[in-house]
C-alpha cells in the first residue's frame, strides 16, 4: 500500500523536516513569472521589445502566456540577460539537462517576431 508524502515527512526526524521545509521554501522563492522577472533585472517591456524586434504590447502578451514555444522563451530569457536551461527533475536520480533544445537558437538567430504572436508563442 502507497504512502502518502505528507505521512512519510511525517515519519522522520525534526531536524530532516525542517530541513525539507527550508528546501522547500527555497525552491519556491526561485520561482518567478517572466513579468517579475523581467523587473528583477531592471529591464522595461519596451527595451525587451527592442532585443526582440516587436512592441511593447507583444512583450506583454508573451509575459501573460502560460504556453510558449522554447524558441520563444529562450529569446525572451537572452533579451534579459539570460540562458535559458530546460532541466528534468526526478525523484530517485539527479537533475537531467535535456540538450534536445541545445542548437534550436543558432539556427533562428536571425528571427525576428513580426508575426502574429500566436505563430509565435
Amino acid at each position: 500500500m502507497a504512502i502518502k508524502h505528507e505521512d512519510y515527512i511525517a515519519s522522520l526526524p525534526q531536524e530532516e523536516q525542517q530541513a525539507i521545509e527550508q528546501e522547500t521554501e527555497r525552491l519556491i522563492a526561485e520561482e518567478m513569472t517572466l513579468q517579475a522577472l523581467r523587473k528583477a533585472r531592471l529591464h522595461s517591456q519596451k527595451r525587451v521589445g527592442e532585443k526582440l524586434k516587436v512592441n511593447q504590447s507583444e512583450v506583454s502578451k508573451i509575459e501573460r502566456r502560460t504556453d510558449l514555444y522554447v524558441s520563444t522563451l529562450r529569446h525572451y530569457i537572452k533579451a534579459v540577460g539570460g540562458e535559458l536551461e530546460i532541466v528534468a527533475r526526478f525523484p530517485d536520480r539527479p537533475p537531467i539537462r535535456i540538450s534536445q533544445f541545445k542548437d534550436l537558437d543558432e539556427s533562428s538567430d536571425t528571427h525576428t517576431y513580426n508575426e502574429p504572436l500566436s505563430e509565435i508563442a
